[in-house]
């Protein structure tokens, strides 16, 4: 009968993680499980999430980040990883899905981020659990004074990640174990064996979560949709990201924004194109064209360049119009 091994919150630190496991010397009948947070943050969260899925006798447990994933709830992190893992990220999330809140065995209970004492872990609430925002707010008002684990008098030790402990683990009555060390921070990357409860710990390579944020910036920017922005929220959202202190980030997003205002200024000659087109074509010609609102428009003697803009809300729209069209637009920055 192999042991239990409980990682704590991996965040992408694939080396680390490759480390630790022969530390503990795994073994294939090992059971290897991890808290959950495999990925975000660290350089290499397509090789952990890869790893956990092929090794057999492994499990993964739903954390908050890989609960941001399923649900689409995208911040820095989740926009750098879809980008890290390319090809492999729709597979992962679907992977992702399957993942299961809690593990309970007759040795140890094992969670992500929390439970509520007191309450089996199949009633628990799934917020509590992986440790979203608003499971923080419910364990808030449940345990105003203290922590949750304050709270814990079950003879069965408990198992878990999310809140960051310092370099060293959360080990308290040999019941309590808090294992995120801070891996993706610089810290350690931190397992429990049991039945032994022995605790494992190696050194992060590196703080990779400062590495890998200016690192990715300029990819991250390119992949947002300024196409099917509106307007008004790309020059938003161009202003906004200029802040950054990266240069070439800083040039790419004025070019954007130089971008958008030569389509903008577009919109004299695709009115002008328009009543061209519309009097070289007939009604039922004019219907088969993909500019065939417009064209309507303008034979209509109803389109000038205000209900163009209605019409071309997006640079997307205002790409497609004018090629359909036969004007020349120009393409956005590489």
């Amino acid at each position: 009968m192999g042991r239990t091994v409980v990682v704590g919150d991996i965040h992408g630190c694939f080396d680390e993680l490759m480390e630790l496991l022969e530390k503990v010397e795994l073994q294939p009948d090992d059971l290897l499980i991890s808290v959950g947070d495999l990925v975000d943050r660290g350089p290499a969260p397509g090789e952990v999430v890869r790893f956990f899925r092929e090794r057999p006798n492994s499990l993964a447990l739903m954390g908050n980040h890989e609960r941001k994933h399923v649900r689409g709830v995208f911040s820095y992190a989740q926009e750098i990883t879809r980008l890290q893992m390319g090809d492999a990220y729709a597979g992962a999330v679907d992977w992702m899905r399957t993942l299961p809140y809690f593990f309970e065995d007759e040795h140890v209970r094992v969670v992500h981020a929390a439970l509520v004492p007191g309450v089996p872990l199949v009633d628990q609430k799934e917020e509590i659990l992986c440790g979203t925002t608003s499971g923080e707010r419910r364990l808030t008002a449940l345990f105003p004074d203290g922590h949750w684990h304050d709270r814990y008098t079950d003879g069965k030790p408990v198992v878990f990640g999310h809140h960051v402990t310092g370099r060293e683990p959360l080990v308290r009555d040999g019941r309590i174990f808090g294992l995120d060390t801070g891996a993706c921070h610089g810290w350690n990357l931190t397992a429990l064996c049991v039945p032994g409860f022995t605790v494992h710990s190696v050194a992060a390579r590196a703080d990779h979560w400062s590495a890998v944020k200016p690192e990715w910036q300029l990819p991250v920017l390119k992949a947002k949709p300024w196409r099917d922005f509106a307007w008004s929220e790309l020059s938003e959202k161009a202003a906004r990201f200029s802040r950054t202190s990266d240069v070439a980030s800083q040039e790419w997003l004025r070019a954007v924004e130089e971008w958008a205002a030569r389509l903008r200024a577009l919109a004299p000659v695709l009115v002008d194109a328009a009543h061209r087109v519309s009097t070289e074509l007939t009604p039922d010609e004019m219907r088969r064209h993909p500019a065939a609102p417009v064209l309507f428009q303008a034979r209509g003697g109803r389109l000038d360049q205000t209900a163009l803009a209605r019409r071309c809300a997006t640079p997307r729209r205002t790409l497609e119009v004018a090629a359909a069209l036969g004007v020349i637009a120009p393409g956005p920055p590489g």
